[in-house]
């Protein structure tokens, strides 16, 4: 087994101003324009990786032109000494914020051992439906980036605490506050990779869900980036020879891997916000059935409806209705993380506030029942999202 690999890892060379470097995984306050200009005001013309990234808020604009810029700067930034290279180890990323320090570790891992596809035994999986249509814009901002700055999460299952035990803590490489409400991040040198990848396969063995499947790592945030990378890696290798396959740098995505049972990972629902000028019609229409509950949620205000105890098949079954609905009726759907946000929007439409899925029952539900629907989870809210910090290469030279 070779699916977890020791990457060559970019980090920002001394002198960086590390408060402007680190910026939001690109896919978080997609509804929130004000949350990205004053992180543009606030970067200024430091370097940064919002330099690097493309928010998702502005994917319909101006796209062909923000990719040439950011596929500019990233070679602009690899020429101009931006970073430094880190060998033959980790990184231990320690991220506090209001829900704890959580502790993770930056790796690479072989795309060859990932599939998104429903029902897929790999080593790697999604978890939630990869909605294919997402993919081709996200490929054009990969295909020609000689970089990559991930905000992938992966999650293992270990509830013995094997792995982090395992690993060594060497030269603290950086610490400091993240902007925008993001706490604060370290991040140390892990000299013993092997140790940990040890540590890491050793969870694989036996039989643990019942079913003979091996499940090493599940797709926490970033499912459409890691399916990007996956799509882009497949075009690639088909003009490679089998050597070149085999070790060209596109084939393994940087990643940071996360215990599913660390205290610091919340799980938090992901809630819909149908943006419509018929809110009594959507609610009047909207299913009501099972043992648990959900919110509705209009001008702020909160009424609880019943919900599906089986948290996924009540998903399923709202997103059919919100598809149904706007197909009727017009209007826009919105994936929200955070109470907060949901409430302020809520006074354009109507937000469901969604019950969460039990950590505990999570490995199994993937190895059993395949993926989740989308956006069934997040992993704490906005500002808790993975910060760009490291960086690796995906072409040679």
């Amino acid at each position: 087994m070779q699916t977890v690999r020791i990457p060559d890892i970019l980090l920002p060379a001394e002198g960086t101003d590390l408060s402007r470097w680190a910026v939001n995984a690109c896919d978080q306050f997609t509804s929130d324009g004000e949350y990205w200009k004053n992180l543009s005001d606030f970067v200024g013309d430091a370097p940064s990786t919002l330099n690097l990234i493309y928010p998702e808020i502005y994917l319909n604009q101006d796209r062909e032109n923000r990719i040439k810029r950011i596929n500019s700067r990233m070679r602009e930034y690899l020429d101009g000494g931006i970073f430094k290279t880190i060998s033959g180890g980790f990184v231990l990323v320690e991220r506090k914020t209001q829900s704890g320090v959580r502790t993770g570790i930056v790796l690479a891992v072989d795309l060859e051992d990932y599939s998104f596809e429903k029902g897929a035994d790999a080593l790697i999986r999604s978890t939630e439906a990869t909605i294919l249509e997402r993919i081709p814009p996200r490929v054009e901002i990969r295909e020609n980036a000689p970089i990559e700055l991930p905000h992938v999460m992966l999650l293992y299952d270990d509830p013995q605490n094997k792995v982090l035990s395992a690993a060594e803590r060497g030269e603290v490489l950086y610490d400091f506050a993240l902007n925008m409400g993001g706490g604060s991040v370290k991040g140390t040198f892990i000299p013993n990779p092997e140790k940990v990848i040890s540590a890491l396969y050793s969870l694989t063995e036996g039989d643990r869900y019942g079913n003979g499947q091996k499940l090493l790592f599940a797709v926490g945030d970033g499912n459409h980036s890691l399916a990007t990378a996956k799509t882009c890696w497949n075009m690639l290798r088909q003009t490679l020879s089998d050597e070149d396959q085999a070790t060209h740098p596109a084939r393994f995505a940087l990643v940071e891997v996360v215990n599913i049972y660390d205290p610091a990972l919340i799980f938090e629902p992901i809630h819909r916000f149908v943006r419509t000028d018929k809110p009594e019609i959507f609610i009047d229409r909207m299913p009501r059935c099972g043992e648990g509950s959900a919110e509705i949620v209009t001008d702020g205000n909160y009424s609880r409806i019943p919900f599906s105890a089986d948290v996924p098949a009540g998903i399923r079954a709202l997103d059919d209705y919100i598809a149904r609905f706007i197909a009727d009726n017009g209007g826009e759907v919105d994936y929200i993380h955070g109470d907060d946000q949901l409430e302020r929007l809520s006074r354009g439409g109507v937000g469901i506030k969604l019950p969460s899925i039990r950590k505990d029952d999570f490995f199994r539900l993937i190895v059993t029942g395949g993926n989740l629907p989308r956006k069934t989870f997040s992993m704490g809210e906005g500002n808790e999202k993975r910060y760009y910090i490291e960086a690796k290469k995906i072409v040679k030279g």
